[in-house]
């Protein structure tokens, strides 16, 4: 198979493990920079150069593209995908993804378990917008952030206020969401490859923060979901049309609530936590699904 992989830097962990694991199991694999492909578009007649040279003939192609690069990015793919390359994980599923408030209101509308989210553009209706939601705490997210970035605790009312007027301000898109305490600064990441739960891991927030992503100095441990879980987060990554996807999940109250599906989860800290080649999973499951241009 040949097989590219859309990243900035090959030096990446997960960009580096996706190339390892292709090479060893004999494919042909290329790290392309998404923003170095440039495209031509025409009737039966799409076409693709990176740096000077044609690009064509790739089976699969894998898509690691950052939040920063979303809209350049996807287009890139889709081209890939109209010269008739198969990817795991599509443009449009990837935009799905990204836009926070699409996301929410496609798993909602398919019944997955969410914690509740209000969202709202007028001033006018900010009281009303978090009396829909309840009491306080609250948490505040920015509609295309990314590694707990852009993610704010409130614990009083004026205080939401306070960050929902200064957003505005600064015209951001954001969702308000209800605060799972019960949770108490944990969450669980399921690691979805086609229809399974390959690996899986609980992150856990440092004192004093209760975001428990790696990057903002979540520890993590490895975790067994239950069979209910593991149901959830391939059903989550399924209705946004992913194949390869990180479900974030709280365990609360109420059941396990999806709060995040993750189009290019990073593979470090969750194959350390599990000991699992998900590199590995990922590529047989390429390797099975991609078909060549033609």
């Amino acid at each position: 198979m040949k097989l590219a992989i859309l990243s900035r830097n090959s030096k990446l962990y997960s960009t580096r493990r996706l190339v390892e694991a292709a090479r060893g199991r004999g494919h042909s694999v290329r790290v392309l920079d998404p923003l170095r492909c440039y495209m031509r578009i025409q009737p039966g007649g799409f076409a693709m150069r990176y740096k000077g040279n044609p690009v064509s003939g790739y089976h699969a192609v894998i898509p690691r593209i950052g939040a920063s690069i979303t809209r350049y990015g996807t287009a890139v793919l889709r081209q890939f995908e109209l010269m008739g390359s198969y990817s795991p994980n599509p443009a449009d599923a990837v935009l799905r993804a990204r836009d926070k408030l699409r996301a929410h209101q496609l798993l909602a509308a398919a019944g997955i378990g969410m914690p509740a989210t209000v969202f709202g553009d007028n001033p006018d209706d900010t009281a009303d917008l978090l009396a829909m939601l309840g009491p306080a705490p609250h948490v505040i997210k920015l509609n295309e952030g990314s590694q707990g970035a852009g993610v704010m605790l409130t614990e009083k009312l004026s205080a939401s206020r306070g960050v929902v007027e200064a957003l505005r301000g600064l015209h951001a898109q954001f969702l308000v969401q209800e605060f799972v305490a019960e949770a108490r600064g944990a969450d669980l990441r399921c690691l979805v490859v086609g229809d399974r739960v390959v690996a899986a891991m609980r992150r856990k927030a440092p004192r004093g923060e209760f975001r428990s992503n790696l990057h903002r100095g979540g520890t993590a441990s490895r975790a067994r979901p239950t069979r209910a879980e593991q149901q959830l987060a391939v059903r989550a990554t399924a209705v946004l049309g992913l194949e390869v996807a990180g479900v974030d999940m709280v365990r609360s109250s109420a059941g396990s609530l999806v709060l995040e599906v993750n189009a290019s989860p990073g593979l470090e800290g969750i194959e350390e936590a599990s000991g699992i080649d998900v590199a590995a999973a990922i590529i047989d499951h390429v390797g099975q699904r991609g078909r060549g241009p033609g």
